[in-house]
């Protein structure tokens, strides 16, 4: 199948990204390979669109470069810096984003087309019924808000005892400690999320629920401190 132009405009280029960031910096391959880990003979044959990576890889390259994982996955190799005179803005029309699927919830990262964000927004569907179906709880840096736009949320964590919140209800916590999400009752429950974390580590704490294998996670059977 040929690759349009409009295609081929639009499509994701970490390699060019990869190149621009390395040169702006004045870095050689074998530093990006000790920041990332990757060999260098790799890195090569990405900055010269030779192969395509994985997502674990990406996320190894977005998380060893410290950039936004969107940033990374651009199709133009120049993004512009974080609070640029404050001339940046993102329209977001319904259902537009990055979509994430996993079997405790679906997530939309909005406002994905803006880099370098300060601040990641999620509009989110929990899925998850009970705390069991959460082999690990969630933890990621930074804080986070979240906002029940319709049905009830309950929040299940390390530390507290779980909160039940209704539509327009809302919490900000600190999200290093482990957290879990479970719909209330058999209606939907859509909440917006908005988080400090990079994109990058948002994707990565999803993910690796969703396999179990998020370290260092306490797993939900076992939340016994509870403060009231």
């Amino acid at each position: 199948m040929v690759e349009s132009n409009s295609q081929r405009r639009n499509r994701a280029r970490p390699g060019a990204v990869l190149k621009e960031l390395r040169l702006q910096k004045g870095w050689t391959l074998a530093d990006v390979s000790e920041r990332t880990g990757l060999p260098i003979a790799t890195l090569s044959r990405v900055e010269n669109d030779r192969i395509a990576l994985t997502l674990e890889k990406l996320m190894r390259l977005s998380d060893g470069l410290q950039i936004d994982f969107a940033e990374l996955m651009s199709s133009t190799a120049k993004a512009g810096p974080v609070g640029d005179g404050g001339t940046r803005r993102a329209i977001v029309r319904a259902g537009e984003g990055k979509a994430i699927e996993i079997p405790q919830g679906n997530y939309l990262y909005v406002a994905s087309e803006l880099l370098s964000k300060r601040i990641i927004p999620i509009i989110g569907e929990v899925r998850a019924r009970s705390v069991s179906e959460y082999d690990e709880f969630l933890r990621h840096p930074g804080e986070e808000y979240i906002y029940v736009l319709e049905g009830t949320l309950e929040i299940h964590t390390e530390i507290y005892a779980p909160a039940r919140l209704g539509r327009g209800d809302s919490m900000y916590f600190d999200s290093g400690m482990a957290h879990a999400y479970v719909a209330v009752g058999s209606k939907p429950c859509r909440v917006l999320s908005i988080c400090t974390a990079s994109e990058a580590q948002l994707i990565t704490t999803q993910k690796g629920v969703a396999k179990g294998k998020t370290a260092g996670n306490p797993p939900a059977r076992k939340q016994r401190r509870v403060r009231s």
